[in-house]
């Protein structure tokens, strides 16, 4: 197909003879008698043409051009005119239209002015999707960060599988951020603006479980006094996050296997089915293969929550990210506890390094709170401790992250100015570049707020 387009006339014959002309080109046409009828079709995300006569009943040519311009100033609007309405065809350009042409026309008027209309609208389309791949890149960098090939290989992998409706099991180990990898999973999803719920499923006793994920009735056991809308219920629209999965009773299991088949659920004392549509983003610690394997977890479950998988890596296997995350849980205890934030030295940035992190990321955080608020970081990254060299990082890892430290140290002292950082450092303009370029830095990410990027 060549492209999309919208052909609006109130004359059933034209628009018969107008379809056939375009599809024989290879254009999918579809075609309204009236422009209330156009309007229902088309949104900002329209990727074609839109063809309208000038003189209809109730709404005219020129009042949905106004309609059309307001929505999307840049979406192609050809217009078509009988001889006498060439001023009003001019009007029509200097509103907004694309293009005009007189009754009677040829094909061949018209698929020009179409195929040049259409061209235009899809560089408009590719240019937008580039800008919002660009945006999103940028949004989830801040959430998911690090400097890592393997962090920046999991932000390819979310962002691709938040545009699908997958559901997904994350694996990774304690404290390593799975919860923030389904958040960014629903933030860039089309379900962004519906319900995000989270359930820890090893922290429900196992005696509430099924009012606590499908609800219940009033007066459907013994303290119900009220009815209950269950986690699942109110996901509804939304994303439903799952975690420590492996930790969900059997009996619930065969339960939320029946919602993910059905699309409905029961309350617990209730017969009426309810209609859910939702995400399931699952997260657990061990293999669920193993689980199944083991009896405690259910196969046919398993293959309805693992259509996609996500691993998480743990943070001993990715300590170039170590200097960034520290500086930045840092900056975020100081600003909550009122305080100034204090920089790594060189001795305690190679404990940190050298720490194997069986918390990860959560013990990162606990470390930076202690840092920031002058305390004694705990003993596990204390100064002179023996961590040992085997289970760390390789002496061109510690290099590595060390410099990427060095240099966001730099850039944040000097809020951006190039000129200053290549004095301190010693560094030539294309050496700089090129080790920024490699550690992921970006001068735009240090200048003061309000400033260009000049």
């Amino acid at each position: 197909m060549s492209g999309q387009v919208i052909f609006i006339d109130d004359e059933a014959a034209i628009r018969q003879a107008v379809q056939q002309w375009l599809e024989l080109s290879g254009f999918s046409v579809r075609t309204c008698a009236s422009a209330q009828q156009a309007l229902a079709l088309i949104d900002r995300d329209f990727a074609g043409v839109l063809i309208s006569d000038v003189r209809m009943p109730d709404l005219d040519g020129l009042g949905l051009l106004e309609r059309l311009v307001a929505l999307d100033p840049e979406l192609p609007v050809i217009m078509v005119t009988g001889h006498g309405d060439v001023p009003m065809a001019v009007q029509a350009l200097h509103q907004g239209a694309y293009d005009f042409i007189e009754k009677p026309f040829t094909p061949e008027r018209l698929l020009d002015s179409v195929r040049r209309a259409q061209e235009k609208r899809r560089l408009v389309c590719e240019n937008r999707q580039l800008r919002e791949q660009f945006t999103r890149k940028g949004r989830i960098e801040s959430m998911l960060l690090g400097v890592s090939r393997a962090m920046e290989h999991l932000r390819r992998q979310v962002l691709e599988l938040a545009g699908t409706d997958v559901n997904v099991l994350i694996r990774g180990d304690t404290g390593s951020g799975k919860e923030q990898v389904a958040r960014c999973l629903h933030d860039f999803s089309p379900r962004a603006r519906n319900p995000f719920v989270a359930l820890n499923c090893a922290a429900i006793p196992e005696t509430i479980f099924e009012s606590e994920l499908f609800g219940h009735e009033s007066g459907a056991f013994t303290g119900a006094q009220a009815k209950r809308i269950g986690r699942i219920e109110h996901a509804h629209g939304g994303t439903l996050f799952l975690d420590e999965i492996e930790s969900m009773p059997l009996a619930q299991q065969v339960k939320l296997l029946r919602v993910l088949q059905e699309r409905t659920l029961e309350r617990l004392g209730s017969n009426r089915s309810i209609e859910v549509d939702l995400r399931v983003i699952s997260a657990a610690k061990p293999d669920l293969l193993e689980e199944v394997r083991g009896g405690r977890f259910r196969e046919d479950l398993l293959y309805r929550l693992n259509v996609a998988e996500l691993h998480i890596p743990p943070l001993r296997d990715r300590r170039e990210d170590i200097p960034l995350l520290f500086d930045h849980f840092v900056n975020q205890a100081a600003q909550r506890h009122g305080r100034e934030p204090v920089t790594a030295s060189p001795t305690e940035l190679a404990q940190l390094l050298s720490h194997d992190w069986p918390g990860n990321v959560r013990e990162l955080i606990n470390a930076a709170e202690r840092h920031a608020l002058g305390l004694t970081p705990p003993p596990s990254t204390s100064v002179g401790t023996t961590a040992s060299p085997a289970a760390g990082a390789s002496l061109a890892e510690q290099m590595e992250a060390f410099e990427a430290q060095c240099l966001h140290n730099t850039l944040q002292q000097h809020k951006g100015n190039i000129t200053e950082v290549m004095n301190q450092l010693q560094l030539p303009r294309r050496t700089l570049n090129e080790k920024m370029q490699r550690h992921g830095l970006s001068r735009s990410d240090y200048l003061p707020v309000g400033s260009g990027d000049g």
